[in-house]
């Protein structure tokens, strides 16, 4: 991927819009960069800043090697002021391959003194096509960086120093003040945007920042900027097209920012023909050589702020961002705000195309169900949900993922699904909806409308956004039912009213937050925080502190939530395929497609689970019997804990009766213990790592405690349905009664469909296997005649 050799080779990467800050996986724009090599060495050391230099790690930039991103990374720490180091990496569970990688800020954890646990780092995942794609970012640091250029090679502290504000303070500006400076053509501090002023004829000397031939740069990402800038106001994307080089030197000497439409390369694609080109200067600078404005496609209407606006909104608005209590107020107009619950955020064509295509899917599957929300005659929120999307809610809806980041951006339709986690720990759909505003009268529709579709099925938890008419409505519809607020909203929330108060204060914050083993070291350690920094008064600090049971993790590892960890943002079901930007033309097809891919997935682990045998490790009869019973992904988690509890210690601390308590310590390290309990009565056990409460498998600590006491099958109690092979096959226990509802029977339908989907699938593969599914149900077929 690099310039070494004076080649122009070229990769394109895939991003998805996302705010910079929030650590989120999101949808973005298509760009190409030059990740390590960017940097041209000239002149026996000098470096030559084309602007590629400066590209910063985004979601979707992609690379050729997982080496080729660490060191990018490590480039771009050294620019913003801080070191990296390799961290966690994961393997595929098929052939024990390298399939992700983290790459985090060298202060990350607290292993050594000097560390204060920062969050920041990226995360690369390699692709089938061999490629490693950044798929999760944290930008933001808990600590103090260095300047600029510190600590860097003799080379690259030659370059011109970099503003000495870091790239986080940057990123933190608001996007209006932000596109306010380029409208009015001012200076950016920032040292991102820095175009130079040029006057037209007859503009009477005012700065422009819409592009034109014969605007100049400093450099190419400047250029880029300004550039894209211009995109968002005016309705488009922007990607990074062709560069060329000198034949002499192999420098960058001109290259083009396209439209995200340009081209046929995917569906989304149009062919548009809007570009702006630059060219590079003898003195150095950037110049705007050629530019087409003219789109073939129907551009993006954005909300516009108004800059000035009463003073009684404004503090309105300002209340409403330190109490995190928001309504999503919507936009501002003339100073007057517009409730989004006033308004259908759903197209009126949208509502034909999808009653066409329900219908139509109803012909085919007799449990697809649909609904929609009608108010004073007109058609206003809508969902779905299609018959194995139903039977997979009889199987995994205890835990439930509400998913509506559509809400993150400008939308054209706000599109949320349904998620639960299957018996492989994957996500599988459970119901789509389009939501016609943000009231809690919109969501408690949609909850109960979900709720009856789904047979009425409780779920245990649910995670989604910490939004009041959300909360409101979960309450209502989900009574008992625990809400546990999503990260990538916490993690913006805290950038947005952290960034303000000391760093000492924030890394004790993080200490308080991820530390802390007990509700009162918990409670204790935060009101000492608060006394310390004088901070009773913060409005947002207080509200968080009551809702702590929803997003703190001590609070939360004694709730089943299937293992879906605390500490990562929750990936879109639908990834970048589907989300609510999508537009109408594309949005069938591309949500039937992403659909298909996912099941295609689990079909892939259901055929695993039942035809891969994981290699025992031990002469256990407990590892013997779970890898009998759960599916492949379980069993190596369990296979973890089991061999993980040879390296602790177990010693008995209490024993009164039939209940015995246990200490359970690490050998090599002694802050590493936790207390286990059990009861010889039921051979009931809890411990308080609080696993299998949170996850539904046994921790090391347990299954100590268990080898102590010579137990050598886990109890019945303790291997969860869902996580099993059969999974599919639970709903029917308990229904042997002969009596079968028309809910029970759309089960039993999709159960056998599913089944014969997997011997269909198994007997295309060859003409000899053909013949062997074909005899198996044949034979099978036999006893029903019989």
């Amino acid at each position: 991927m690099g310039i070494g050799s004076g080649s122009s080779h070229l990769t394109d990467f895939r991003s998805s819009d996302a705010n910079p800050n929030s650590g989120e996986c999101m949808n973005t724009m298509v760009v190409k960069a030059y990740p390590l090599d960017i940097v041209h060495m000239i002149n026996n050391g000098n470096v030559e800043d084309e602007g590629e230099s400066r590209m910063e790690p985004s979601v979707g930039l992609e690379f050729d090697s997982a080496d080729e991103a660490r060191k990018f990374y490590g480039l771009y720490g050294m620019r913003v002021g801080f070191k990296i180091r390799t961290g966690q990496l994961y393997r595929s569970r098929t052939d024990g391959s390298v399939s992700s990688r983290r790459f985090v800020c060298s202060k990350e954890g607290f292993q050594l003194n000097s560390r204060t646990g920062c969050p920041a780092f990226i995360r690369v995942q390699r692709r089938d096509s061999g490629k490693w794609v950044i798929d999760q970012i944290q930008k933001d640091h808990n600590h103090e960086l260095g300047l600029a250029g510190e600590r860097q090679s003799p080379i690259l502290q030659k370059r011109p120093p970099l503003v000495a504000k870091s790239l986080v303070e940057v990123l933190r500006r608001p996007k209006v003040k932000f596109l306010e400076k380029i409208d009015y053509g001012e200076l950016s501090p920032s040292g991102i945007i820095n175009f130079k002023r040029q006057k037209r004829g007859g503009d009477g000397g005012q700065s422009l920042a819409e592009p034109y031939a014969g605007l100049e740069f400093n450099t190419a990402n400047e250029a880029y900027e300004c550039y894209q800038a211009y995109a968002e106001g005016t309705g488009f994307r922007v990607r990074i097209g062709q560069l060329f080089r000198s034949k002499n030197d192999g420098s960058i000497t001109s290259r083009r920012f396209v439209c995200s439409k340009e081209g046929f390369q995917h569906p989304s694609r149009v062919g548009c023909g809007a570009f702006m080109r630059i060219k590079r200067k003898d003195s150095g600078s950037w110049i705007v050589d050629r530019l087409d404005k003219d789109h073939n496609h129907d551009l993006e209407v954005h909300m516009v702020y108004q800059k000035k606006f009463s003073t009684a909104s404004k503090k309105f608005i300002e209340e409403e961002a330190v109490g995190m209590v928001s309504m999503d107020l919507g936009e501002m107009n003339n100073g007057k705000l517009i409730k989004r619950s006033q308004q259908n955020k759903i197209g009126t064509n949208w509502y034909s195309v999808l009653l066409e295509h329900f219908q139509t899917k109803q012909a085919e599957d007799t449990g697809f169900f649909y609904s929609v929300e009608v108010d004073n005659g007109s058609c206003r929120s809508v969902f779905w949900a299609d018959g194995r999307s139903r039977f997979s809610c009889s199987q995994f809806g205890d835990v439930i993922i509400f998913d509506t980041s559509y809400r993150k951006s400008n939308y054209v339709v706000p599109f949320a699904t349904f998620v639960g986690v299957n018996h492989h720990k994957q996500p599988v759909l459970l119901g789509s909806a389009l939501i016609a505003n943000e009231s809690k009268e919109s969501f408690t529709w949609l909850f109960q409308t979900w709720f009856r579709a789904m047979s009425q099925h409780h779920p245990k938890s649910i995670i989604a956004d910490q939004d009041v008419a959300i909360h409101q409505a979960i309450t209502e519809v989900f009574p008992g039912t625990h809400h546990r607020f999503s990260l990538w909203q916490i993690r913006a929330k805290e950038r947005e009213n952290l960034q303000s108060l000391p760093i000492e204060f924030r890394y004790g914050y993080e200490k308080c937050i991820y530390q802390c083993q007990t509700t009162v070291e918990f409670n204790t350690t935060w009101n000492s925080l608060i006394n310390k920094y004088n901070l009773r008064e913060n409005v947002w600090l207080k509200h968080m502190y009551e809702k702590r049971e929803s997003w703190v993790p001590l609070y939360l590892r004694g709730k089943f939530f299937a293992g879906i960890p605390i500490g990562e943002s929750v990936e879109s079901f639908f990834g970048t395929q589907v989300n609510g930007q999508t537009p109408l033309r594309e949005f069938i097809s591309q949500y039937e497609q992403g659909l298909e891919q996912r099941r295609e997935e689990e079909r892939k682990e259901d055929f695993n689970s039942f035809n891969l045998q994981a290699c025992l490790q031990t002469k256990e009869r407990i590892e013997e019997q779970c890898r009998r019973l759960y599916t492949f992904t379980i069993f190596k988690i369990f296979q973890d804990e089991l061999l993980q509890s040879y390296s602790y210690i177990g010693i008995k601390t209490y024993e009164e009766g039939t209940i015995s308590r246990y200490l359970v310590k690490w050998s090599g390290n002694e802050n590493d213990k936790h207390a286990v309990t059990f009861s010889s009565v039921n051979l009931s056990v809890n411990c308080s790592c609080q696993m299998f409460e949170f996850e539904g498998i046994l921790c090391r600590h347990i299954l100590k405690v268990f080898k102590l006491l010579d137990i050598r099958e886990l109890p019945p109690q303790y291997i969860l349905c869902r996580w099993m092979r059969n999974a599919e096959y639970r709903i029917l226990c308990g229904a042997e009664s002969g009596i079968i509802s028309q809910e029970l029977k759309a089960c039993m339908i999709w159960s056998l469909r599913e089944t014969a989907c997997k011997y269909v699938e198994f007997g295309s593969a060859s003409i000899e296997k053909y013949k062997l599914a074909y005899e198996i149900m044949r034979e099978g077929g036999k006893s029903f005649v019989d």
